[in-house]
Order: C-alpha cells, then structure tokens, then sequence
C-alpha cells in the first residue's frame, strides 16, 4: 500500500512538472547583415583588423532597452552575421579608430540585409612606401588629420609585421625582433607632425621568410584603436 501511495505521489509530481513547463516558440535567428565601413576620405572601406571596429546593434521590437549585441569587424573593412534575429534595430558602428557618429540608424533586419556607413578616420596614413635593405624593412609614410578640432592626443605610431595577411595589433611578430622602433608622440597634432615624413625600421628580418608589414597610429580617445596603412608583402631573400 506504502509503495503504491508513494507511486502516485511520484507521478503527480512529474506530472505538475511537465505541466508547468513552458514550450519555446520563437522563432530563432534567421537573418543576416552585413556591409561596409567606409572611409570618408578616401571613399574606400576602412583599414583595419580583426575587432578594429564593432557595429552594436540595439532590437528595438520588443524593448526601448535593450542589450547591444555586437558584430566584429574584419580586416577588410566589412561585417557579417549570419544569425540575426529578424526585427527592428537601432544600428552604431563603434569603438573603432574613428570619429563617433552622431547620426543614429534605423533599420529592419530580415532575410539578408546589407547597409553600409560611412566613417571619417581620426588619422590617415599616406604617401606610404617601404624599402628592404638586406634584412631590414623601412616604412615611411606621412599623418594626415581630416579634422583637428577636438581631436584626441596622439599616443604613438608603430609597426606591424606577421608571417600571415593578418597583421596588426592582435596580430603581429614583431617582438621577435630586436628593438621595436615605435615612435612615441603623446601629444596633439600639429603642422609641424602634418608635414613629417616618418619612417620607422624593423631590423633582423629573417632571410628566405615572406612577411606581411603595415604601420598604425592611435589616438588617446576611450577605445585607443590604430588607423592604419595598407598591408604589404615582404619577400626577404
């Protein structure tokens, strides 16, 4: 008799369990969006890296509030998230090496959705070329500032180099080289930093290696991203 008793309690509980359980009906991520960063001065997608920039995006379907989520860019300037809610959204690209945009994005997110923005650098990087003497890379290369109101202190400049086209500051080998020629500023722009010409040397390449080269200069705003040059390759004999 105990046993039985105690069977039913058993079932009556698993029973009020399964009743109270809730059943999971929304629909899941079934959107992408993607696009372009591109540089208003040049008109051309921004250089960067992998995480250069996010674009946060903010559903507003359901919520005047809601949590950001966050897409990464890639090294070539665009985005892409293939697992996106479909819904109403408020769209910021941030925490990259530019200035914040002011203008806010709304958007309807469904199927396959592609928008691009427009951003203006803090510094542009220009008249880039690069010399090989030997085993030693030189990369000169003038600062450009598409505006100095406001502008925030430049911490420094410095040099990127990696085995892969990858190359930046979450991706660089340069510490196994002797010496980082990193030139250090830590202060506002001025004409006199408009009219140098800068070149920084990364020595000891190692012979019969390709490698992959770039230079970035950062600002000291809240996120201290690099605005960079393009990449080159460097067959060193």
């Amino acid at each position: 008799m105990k046993k039985m008793i105690y069977s039913l309690l058993v079932a009556a509980v698993v029973c009020a369990g399964y009743s109270c359980k809730k059943v999971d009906n929304y629909a899941g991520p079934d959107a992408t969006f993607k696009g372009n960063l591109i540089d208003n001065v040049t008109g051309k997608n921004l250089l960067t890296e992998t995480g250069g920039f996010n674009v946060q995006l903010d559903e507003l379907s359901w919520s005047a509030n809601p949590t950001p989520y966050y897409i990464p860019a890639k090294p070539d300037g665009t985005f892409e998230d293939t697992r996106i809610f479909s819904g109403h959204y408020r769209i910021t690209p941030t925490q990259g090496a530019f200035w914040p945009l002011t203008d806010t994005t709304l958007l309807d997110i469904g199927g396959t959705t592609s928008h691009d923005f427009k951003v203006t650098p803090y510094l542009e990087i220009q008249n880039f070329s690069y010399k090989l003497s030997g085993t030693t890379l030189q990369m000169t290369f003038n600062i450009f500032a598409p505006i100095t109101a406001g502008l925030p202190n430049i911490i420094d400049i410095q040099p990127f180099v990696n085995n892969t086209p990858f190359v930046g500051s979450g991706a660089t080998i340069y510490n196994v080289y002797t010496g980082p020629n990193i030139q250090t500023i830590n202060g506002p722009y001025t004409d006199v930093i408009a009219k140098t010409t800068y070149t920084l040397t990364v020595p000891n390449l190692l012979s019969g290696r390709t490698f992959y080269a770039r230079v970035g200069v950062r600002v000291n705003d809240s996120y201290k991203k690099f605005n960079y040059s393009e990449i080159v390759k460097v067959d060193v004999p």
